[in-house]
């Protein structure tokens, strides 16, 4: 592990260490009580303590057994350093297995009790207890080191577990959503493909009828073409719902702002007159995703115009006020008299402009005007571009 620590773990390393120095301390304090100030040479103890201290505040957790090593032969040129490995003894258990642990202990021991026999004017009793303390005050430092490693395996594994619960809850959600877009596309291929295939062949079929009048004939001309291109539609949509995410862009062409002309002659010949106002001087440099959407919004708005005014004259007003965006407005007179019910599925495609709009951080207005007349806004703007 590098030198590179959150402010957390710096915190708790700088604690380590000066805990060790503080135990480190005591040790020489004791040490003085027993030996004379001039065979212990202070200043070199602790300075050798200090030493001890920094390396263990910055390498404990890269090289914490080579530390305790180091430090439990240290012990016989400070007292200080003393202290200082006894918390590195500590840090090796928290951090290495029992044998490790258990291992430096043993040999700490093994060098520490020979030098209780060195302390002058004591008894074989205060040799035994001073023994016994200092084991057992080792037995705490590596028991506490193992409880402290127990907890943090503890804790990284609950962490693991609730990821791995997360993302098998995660998994379970995609799937269900998968089975669900799945029986969708199903089911819109077997109900509507269905009837659009039988639309398209009754349309064909009086399309070439010979004894069919002209207007007729090219009306189904443009219900039959029009139910092609409502198949081509079916099944594209059908991919993206069994691929999902997965999907690529579709291989047929997107409507453009250009190719909103051939969509106008398609609805002058299915009986809408439509008049277009057309102030974009320049309709292929408009953004590919605000043509796409605008050729949509008339889409729209002219089978709005054929459901609930049929015959009625429908006006389109293009624009690009300040080269900001793009404005739409699509009025038709609303057919005097009680107004028909409305058909299955009313409303579906205004929300879904909506929802199409707003993505974009536009605006849309529909509703009837004061002069009796339905009128459809939308405001695309353009995106801006980063620099």
């Amino acid at each position: 592990m590098s030198l590179r620590r959150s402010a957390h773990q710096w915190l708790n390393d700088a604690g380590v260490a000066g805990l060790g120095l503080l135990l480190g301390l005591l040790v020489l304090a004791g040490s003085l009580e027993d030996f004379p100030a001039e065979e212990i040479r202070v200043p070199r103890d602790l300075l050798l303590g200090l030493v001890a201290a920094v390396v263990l505040l910055l390498y404990r957790r890269r090289w914490p057994v080579q530390i305790a090593l180091v430090l439990a032969f240290a012990l016989f040129y400070s007292s200080t350093a003393m202290g200082v490995g006894a918390v590195a003894l500590y840090n090796v258990a928290s951090q290495r297995g029992w044998r490790t642990s258990v291992s430096l202990g043993l040999l700490n021991a093994a060098l520490v009790v020979p030098l209780f026999s060195l302390m002058p004017d004591q008894s074989f009793k205060d040799y035994l207890t001073s023994v016994a303390v200092f084991l057992l005050g080792y037995t705490v430092l590596i028991v506490a080191g193992m409880l402290a490693r127990s907890r943090r395996l503890l804790v990284e594994s609950l962490r693991e577990r609730a990821r791995q619960a997360e993302e098998g809850q995660r998994l379970r959600v995609e799937e269900a959503r998968l089975l669900e877009r799945e029986r969708i596309a199903r089911e819109m291929h077997d109900v509507l493909a269905h009837r659009i295939s039988l639309l398209a062949v009754h349309a064909g079929a009086l399309e070439f009828h010979a004894d069919a009048p002209a207007d007729q004939r090219a009306a189904a001309g443009v219900i039959r073409r029009s139910a092609y291109e409502a198949m081509e539609d079916l099944r594209e949509v059908i991919h993206v719902l069994r691929e999902g995410s997965r999907a690529e862009d579709s291989e047929r062409p997107q409507p453009a702002l250009t190719d909103l002309p051939a969509l106008l002659e398609e609805a002058r010949a299915a009986g809408t007159p439509v008049d277009l106002d057309d102030r974009v001087p320049d309709p292929a440099g408009v953004p590919a995703r605000i043509g796409r959407d605008a050729y949509r919004i008339v889409q729209e708005g002219l089978t709005n115009a054929r459901k609930h005014a049929p015959g009625a004259r429908v006006t389109i007003t293009m624009d690009v006020p300040g080269d900001a965006g793009l404005s739409l407005e699509i009025r038709n007179p609303i057919p005097p008299g009680p107004r028909p019910p409305k058909p299955p599925g009313a409303g579906a495609g205004l929300l879904g402009l909506r929802e199409r709009v707003t993505l974009l951080k536009g605006m849309l207005e529909h509703g009837v005007t004061a002069d009796d007349r339905f009128r459809l806004y939308a405001w695309l703007p353009f995106p801006v571009e980063k620099p």
